[in-house]
């Protein structure tokens, strides 16, 4: 090779390295659903202040909903003035859109809970009073609308619906927690009823479903007012359910299955459990119990074959096949977490944001900054996309840089 192709190359080469490789955040907790994203190219230290902030938006009304992030546009939701709106904005911060969808929550805790769903073209969004609903993603035009209390007998619960839909395939799927349909998959193009949960009429609690495959079978696992379900994702069937009932009826962390086990976790004193799922998850029988990582809304992170998660006291980390707790620490305290290119992003609900790596022994925090704008509870999960963390307080929308420079 002549020699200034040779340097052109490596010039490439080291380039390369140093890129972000960048990802979109389509859904709740991320590209699968997990918590967990891939992403490279970030930043593995924040200066003391915390990552330059590249633009803050004021407005967003009352809410805790997290952003999806998807094709230069960022979504999330608010109630203003007892409407619950869709917010659009483009990656400088700008609004390009604004859309109601229906009546907001205003009861205990008033403001909007669910985080859109983004599917190609389409945006879909369940509102706390139930309401599941398609709008255009790329202007906020409603496409249609299902009131699934109405339609399902869906009996909403203390605090509101608070579930992101999810899309699989031709179908959205939520849960109204109505009479033979805890849980209901609609056509994702046009609204219409494809399947209910027959024989099934748990409330809903919360909860994000998780959909596993497991040998031939397409399972939806979800935890319910009082009860954990595994049912067909393709017609609805329910293959088991087991009683699993908790003060307030609070289930509100998806489950997380590895290895054969299905792992759930409950705050108040419940603490978290193991299933073994046999006959490719058609069968389900409880191995283990731990009260120690009773975590209540924040999620939790399935990261190199561990369970990381909070507390109300801390950080923990566990062994979800054996129930084993290896160990756990204080940091930012309660909050909500996700792990991006093996770092963890953790926000206490005092308002600290810290990064962190998880040692075989234990947690090393690496930087911390405060954030210091907006309002009320500090409860909307962080979200990293294409080199920006998004952070939600309230009223407020902050991005920040965390490029590797």
């Amino acid at each position: 090779m002549p020699k200034q192709a040779l340097i052109i190359a490596l010039i490439v080469m080291i380039a390369a390295g140093s890129v972000c490789v960048a990802g979109d955040w389509p859904h709740f907790r991320g590209p699968d659903r997990s918590g967990v994203s891939s992403e490279k190219g970030l930043m593995t230290s924040w200066p003391a202040a915390g990552p330059k902030m590249l633009w803050s938006y004021k407005g967003l009304g009352k809410g805790f909903a997290s952003m999806t992030v998807v094709d230069g546009l960022i979504y999330t939701t608010g109630v203003e003035d007892k409407t619950a709106y869709i917010y659009a904005f483009d990656l400088d911060g700008q609004l390009k859109w604004k859309q109601p969808c229906g009546p907001g929550w205003t009861g205990s805790y008033p403001g909007s809970r669910t985080t859109p769903t983004v599917d190609g073209d389409r945006l879909y969004i369940m509102s706390g009073q139930g309401r599941i609903a398609c709008h255009n993603a790329k202007t906020g035009r409603e496409i249609w609308k299902v009131e699934t209390t109405a339609v399902f007998g869906g009996r909403n619960i203390t605090w509101g619906f608070a579930e992101s839909p999810l899309i699989d395939g031709q179908k959205v799927i939520c849960t109204p927690g109505g009479p033979d349909a805890s849980v209901v998959a609609l056509d994702k193009m046009t609204g219409k009823t494809l399947w209910t949960s027959k024989g099934l009429s748990d409330k809903s609690a919360y909860c994000t479903p998780l959909l596993v495959e497991i040998g031939p079978n397409r399972l939806l696992f979800t935890m319910l007012a009082e009860s954990i379900v595994g049912l067909d994702v393709e017609t609805g069937k329910v293959h088991w359910q087991v009683p699993h009932k908790v003060n307030y009826d609070i289930s509100a962390v998806s489950p997380v299955y590895t290895n054969g086990i299905l792992y759930v976790t409950n705050n108040y004193g419940k603490g978290s459990i193991g299933f073994t799922l046999t006959e490719n998850g058609t069968k389900c029988e409880k191995k283990w119990s731990d009260k120690t990582l009773d975590c209540h809304h924040g999620g939790v992170m399935l990261v190199n074959g561990n369970i990381y998660g909070a507390n109300g006291r801390g950080w923990v980390c566990q062994d979800p096949v054996t129930g084993a707790v290896k160990y756990q620490e204080t940091l930012v305290g309660k909050g909500s977490g996700i792990c991006v290119d093996g770092l963890f992003y953790l926000y206490g609900e005092k308002g600290d944001m810290a990064l962190v790596k998880a040692n075989p022994n234990g947690f090393e925090t690496i930087s911390t900054f405060k954030i210091t704008l907006g309002n009320e509870q500090h409860w909307a999960h962080p979200v990293v996309a294409n080199g920006v963390l998004y952070m939600r307080h309230g009223d407020t929308l902050m991005a920040f840089d965390i490029k590797a420079k």
